[in-house]
Formats: C-alpha cells, sequence, structure tokens
C-alpha cells in the first residue's frame, strides 16, 4: 500500500522501499517535520487529524497524477496524524523515476497537491494558547476542530 495514514511513527526507510525500481535512476524524499516556530510564535506539539479513507485517496490521486506526468514515475506518500511533537516527522513522500530532475520535480508537485486537495488538518498548541489551523493552505478556518461537508473536496 503506497498511501497511508498512520498513527504511529513513520519509517522512512519503508515509504522509500515501496518506490525503488529496476528503471529508476533517482529516489527523492520529502520529509516534512514539525517546527517549533511559526511566524515568530512559539509551538509546542501539533495535533493531526484527518478524514482517512478520502485523505487516502486523494493521496492515490496524486499517484496517478505524477505518473501521468512524469513517464515511469513511482510513488509512495504516508502521512501521521496525532499528538506530534517538535522534529517529530508528519509526512514523507518517496518518489523514484529514470532521471532526476524527474523525481524532484514529482516530489515538489506531491506535497503542494497534499495541501490543496489532502483532508488532513491540525491543531496548533503554543505557550499561549491554542487553534484549529484548518485547511493545510491555512486559506479556510476550521473553528469546530473539523471541515464541514463542503471544505472537503470529495
Amino acid at each position: 500500500m503506497n498511501f497511508e495514514i498512520s498513527k504511529d511513527p513513520i519509517d522512512i526507510q519503508s515509504v522509500i522501499d515501496k518506490v525503488v525500481q529496476r528503471e529508476a535512476g533517482a529516489i527523492t524524499t520529502f520529509i516534512g517535520t514539525v517546527r517549533e516556530l511559526t511566524y515568530g510564535k512559539k509551538t509546542l506539539y501539533l495535533i493531526y487529524e484527518a478524514y482517512e479513507s478520502m485523505a487516502v485517496k486523494k493521496m492515490e490521486q496524486i499517484g496517478t497524477e505524477i505518473k501521468e506526468r512524469w513517464n515511469g514515475a513511482e510513488v509512495a506518500i504516508t502521512h501521521r496524524t496525532g499528538k506530534l511533537d517538535i522534529t517529530d516527522v508528519a509526512v514523507v513522500i518517496a518518489v523514484s523515476t529514470p532521471h532526476r530532475a524527474d523525481a524532484y520535480e514529482a516530489n515538489r508537485y506531491a506535497i503542494e497537491r497534499i495541501k490543496e486537495i489532502v483532508p488532513i488538518w491540525k491543531k496548533e498548541h503554543w505557550e499561549d494558547g491554542e487553534e484549529w489551523i484548518g485547511n493545510q493552505l491555512e486559506t479556510v478556518a476550521y473553528p469546530k476542530g473539523k471541515p464541514e461537508a463542503k471544505d472537503l473536496n470529495e
């Protein structure tokens, strides 16, 4: 299964292993981690939640899009949910392609599309408060802690 939501810490090597292929001359990985400072505000930890079945479908869609755009590409994406501390790994994307330029481009495409269409949201916990951030582009707030039906890209 190349596209997963996990409540457990992500095994980076296992994500990479899913895209190894004899035709590949390059494998790129993107490892998204929880940072301490966002716009000067100190984060203590994050809580990620997801509409899991839809999130997996949207990650599969991203994999299909990449295979259509970059010949010979193979893609694996794992995103974590639950409480994540500073430096914890939130997402791992691995892309293999015959040539390195394509692997870089396709991997960048994957993280941007995740933020656009995958229903995963987070609650930031700071030293002085907490807030549900909303969609991953931070363009739609989720004040109730979860997206409304209209917010989901089904």
